[in-house]
């Protein structure tokens, strides 16, 4: 049967008091409506209508074509609100899901299961419901003798017995699609909000003697719907115990997971260790049998198997196999490194692509580079790649050896197992197996050091003199 998926995302939420619209709050890393969104592509919903009000414009930029879009000019209730998506989805046959986009937790296994009880109980309705122990300020679930639910009631409109029912609507539900729409035509706003809600529409079918059913979740915190920063921030740690449960399942050892955080989009390969204080943000992708951290934080990187990172920043960067990151390195946008390559503590890489088995081992800068394979560069090395106007390549050969304190001056080239000597400043193109030298003949002045002394010395007194008079 097809699916269909109805995400209410028109709200402003004022409670989360910011300027950024309430559904593009991230979650992990994520913001809410993608997390929605996501979970009805995992269950193959073959059309995705987002309701947008508030901030239309930057919602449909963050999900393009992931979506349709229905405009909800005034905000009048979730009933109205699924009305808007009437023109697009009023004639189609199936199951449509309503969902709320400020719901980043409910998950792709919990919508599979509260469609298959649908369908099995031949349901007009299914509505999504939790158990709280304290439901206070929550719709409650009335059922009926057969189990079915009969009606939601307000927390305001409840009954001393209705008050004591600890089940409650958690906004989610999923309806046999011609049969909403016909039910939304039969909603009033007689309320004193005057609004038209999506839970008079389980009142109107259980009236017409229809099935609705309801899907109690196994953990509540599915439910959690995000109006202010204090939810935001409980939402954040039940998906992050989440992705981090997940990968541990997979095969990921993660040595403390309440000190670190994976974002909902990275991926690690199996028998990976990832230590603690570790952050692995965006799209990250991780191989197999590699060692992260401690304190590592890596954004939007790819990793092959067996790379280890240790106390380190890698932003868009590419790891070889076997490849080694700091400590207290810094891999930037475009650091593109091979196999086996060494990068030691406070080497800075940009925009360069190394080849196999180079060695960066300290206090080094390689910026807009290309280096061959079996490359050493000594410590203190650096590509001098801008010029105040422009950046410069530096490309470097095969088997080259770049000595300590070296400074190569971009556009240059370096050739094929070419020597550079310590401390040289090279600013012309140095041929393969050639030797380069470019540093200032060395003057020793015998004795001379003591007359320096004296001459500093009398200088500082005269300057203590010069003050007492004062």
């Amino acid at each position: 049967m097809k699916i269909m998926g109805i995400v209410l995302a028109a709200g402003q939420g004022k409670r989360m008091k910011s300027k950024l619209y309430k559904v593009l709050h991230k979650v992990c890393g994520k913001p809410m409506v993608g997390h929605v969104v996501s979970a009805l592509e995992s269950i193959d919903a073959a059309r995705r209508v987002v309701i947008v009000g508030h901030g239309a414009d930057a919602v449909k930029a963050y999900l393009g074509d992931r979506a349709e879009y229905a405009l909800q000019e005034q905000q009048l209730g979730t009933g109205h609100a699924v009305l808007q998506a009437r023109e697009l989805l009023g004639e189609e046959e199936g199951i449509t899901v309503v969902i709320c986009g400020d719901t980043p937790l409910v998950s792709e296994e919990t919508l599979q299961s509260m469609i298959r009880l649908h369908q099995e109980k031949g349901a007009a309705a299914t509505m999504l419901t939790a158990l709280l122990d304290n439901p206070h300020g929550y719709g409650r679930i009335v059922r009926d003798e057969r189990g079915f639910v009969s009606r939601v009631v307000e927390e305001k409109d409840c009954s001393e017995n209705e008050r004591l029912i600890k089940e409650i609507n958690t906004g989610t539900y999923c309806f046999d699609n011609q049969k909403l729409f016909a039910a939304l035509a039969e909603v009033k706003n007689d309320n004193a909000q005057q609004e038209y809600y999506i839970t008079d529409v389980i009142g109107i079918l259980a009236g017409q003697g229809e099935i609705v059913e309801g899907f109690c979740l196994q953990e509540a915190t599915e439910s959690i719907g995000v109006n202010d920063r204090v939810a935001l921030a409980q939402a954040e740690q039940a998906m992050k115990q989440r992705i981090n449960r997940r990968h541990m399942l997979a095969g990921v050892t993660i040595i403390d997971p309440a000190s670190t955080y994976i974002e909902a989009d990275v991926v690690i390969g199996s028998d990976t260790i990832v230590y603690p204080g570790t952050v692995l943000r965006g799209a990250t992708v991780i191989g197999e049998g590699c060692t992260i951290g401690p304190n590592a934080d890596i954004a939007d990187s790819k990793l092959a198997d067996n790379v280890a990172v240790k106390h380190s920043v890698l932003q868009g960067a590419i790891v070889g196999p076997g490849t080694s990151v700091g400590p207290f390195a810094y891999l930037r946008p475009g650091a593109d490194l091979g196999a086996n390559v060494k990068i030691g503590d406070f080497v800075e890489i940009k925009n360069a692509r190394l080849g196999d088995d180079v060695k960066v081992s300290h206090l080094s800068y390689i910026g807009d580079a290309v280096i061959g394979r079996n490359v050493n560069f000594g410590c203190g090395a650096i590509t001098v790649n801008y010029d105040g106007f422009n950046k410069q390549l530096t490309e470097v050969g095969d088997d080259a050896f770049i000595g300590s304190n070296v400074n190569l001056i971009a556009p240059v080239k370096i050739g094929q197992g070419a020597y550079v000597v310590a401390g040289s400043t090279i600013t012309h193109n140095v041929e393969a197996n050639d030797m380069a030298i470019a540093r200032e003949r060395q003057v020793n002045k015998p004795g001379y050091a003591e007359k320096l002394r004296g001459k500093f010395a009398a200088k500082k007194q005269q300057r203590e003199q010069q003050r007492e008079q004062q």
